[in-house]
This record gives C-alpha cells, structure tokens and sequence, in this order.
C-alpha cells in the first residue's frame, strides 16, 4: 500500500495531466477507492491547492486557482528551465535584481545535486552579451494590465532624438524582439494614430479611463510575430514608432 505522501504526489501530478477528471475515472487511475480520494483531496486543499469538485452526472475533479502558493512540483527540466528564465531576467529588467537572486538562492537549496550541478553549469558558463535595454518590470506589468483591462495610461516618455513629452494612449499590445527589446503598440489619443513606444524610455505610466477597442491596425497579429523572427524591430518599418 502505498504511503499517504506518495499518494497525494501521484493524485497532484494526474490532477496536471488534464483539465477535468471523473470521480470515478480517478480513482481507478490511482488505484484506490473513492472514499480515500475525497480524504487525498481535503488533504491537498489543506496544504493550499484549490481542489475544485463537482457533484452528478459528468461530476469530478480538477485543479483550480488558489488564493496563496502551494508548493511547486516541477520535473528535472523544469526546474532547469526556470532557473534558465530568472537568470535571463535579471539581465532583462530593472527592479527586480534582489527578488531573482532570493529565488534562485532558494531554488538551488531544493534541487538534488544532479541538477545543482546543472543548473550551476548554466551560471557559470552563461555572460551576458552586449548592453541592449532593460525594461522596468513594474512598467511592463502595468503596461500589459491595461492592455488586457482596456483602460488609457498616460506617460512620460523620452523619443530617439532626445526629446521628452507627455503621452496618452489606448494600449493594443506589447511585443518584443528576440533582442530583448519590448515595444508598446497604442493608440495616441492626441495624434490620433496609431504608435508604438519602446518600453524603456517609457516613464510614470498611470492607468486612466477605461475606453472602446478601436480597429486594430492590419495584419498586426502576423506582422509582429513575422518581423520578431527576423530579429529586426518587429513594428517600426510599419507603424511609426517615436
């Protein structure tokens, strides 16, 4: 029989595999009896993963989204991987340095060594290239907010030439190069057109009012992508970028 630490890891990782499972279907997955999958259930909800259930015909269980974090189960490549993304991101943003290394610092305490050895293959043999620019995380999460929120956000924001000014836009969407560079396409309420803006010269962005999608401009859920794999400014040949 098989102990109750394995059972709930196994309940977890099948809970992954799909979006909803039959109570019944379930059970016999994990080979054991309804009345112990309602008790692995409970147990899991109590270490703080939303375990929703459903009752009837088509009735069972999937996982939901909780109010705090639960531990993680990541597989090996996993675990790699997202040390592979914090470590990009430190060289990405601005803002964040502390929060990355307090990640990693507990991310490599956890790992068994076969994968420490891995993952501290991948920061000592890894050097940032170049000086391209760093977004402030805090612009770019406040930026794509009100992308998907559909309200104005109004900045300061430094153009090619040096010259600074005041902007209000109608944000559509974020995009970047494979450069690390992030570009914001919006609306410019006072030009009445459409621009795009380097995240990086962008400056004390606030949301304002919520306002009506307009027509997006042509073919931009194409063409961004497109020029992004061609690794050269992905909007600015197309839509005027400031």
């Amino acid at each position: 029989m098989l102990g109750t630490s394995v059972r709930l890891l196994r309940l977890l990782t099948t809970l992954q595999t799909r979006r909803h499972w039959g109570g019944a279907e379930l059970a016999a997955r994990l080979e054991v009896t309804p009345r112990t999958l309602r008790r692995d259930v409970d147990r899991l909800r109590a270490l703080g993963y939303a375990v929703e259930a459903s009752s009837g015909p088509g009735g069972g269980y999937q996982l939901g989204t909780g109010t705090a974090l639960p531990p993680l189960l990541l597989s090996d490549d996993e675990a790699v991987a997202l040390a592979a993304s914090l470590r990009s991101a430190a060289d990405s943003f601005t803002g964040i340095g502390e929060t990355v290394v307090a990640v990693l610092v507990k991310l490599e305490q956890l790992l068994p060594q076969r994968l420490r050895r891995r993952v501290g293959a991948l920061h000592a043999m890894t050097v940032s290239v170049g000086d391209g620019p760093r977004c402030d995380a805090e612009v770019l999460i406040t930026l794509a907010s009100a992308c998907r929120d559909q309200v104005e956000v109004h900045f300061e924001y430094t153009a090619r030439n040096g010259v600074q000014s005041k902007r209000r836009v109608e944000p559509l969407r974020l995009a970047h190069t494979a450069g690390r560079t992030w570009y914001l396409v919006a609306w410019d309420v006072d030009r009445s057109a459409y621009r795009t803006f380097r995240v990086d010269r962008i400056r004390a962005p606030v949301p304002g009012a919520r306002f009506v999608a307009r027509e997006p401009p042509p073919d931009l859920e194409k063409y961004v992508p497109k020029r992004m794999l061609r690794g050269d400014n992905p909007i600015a040949s197309r839509f005027p970028c400031s």
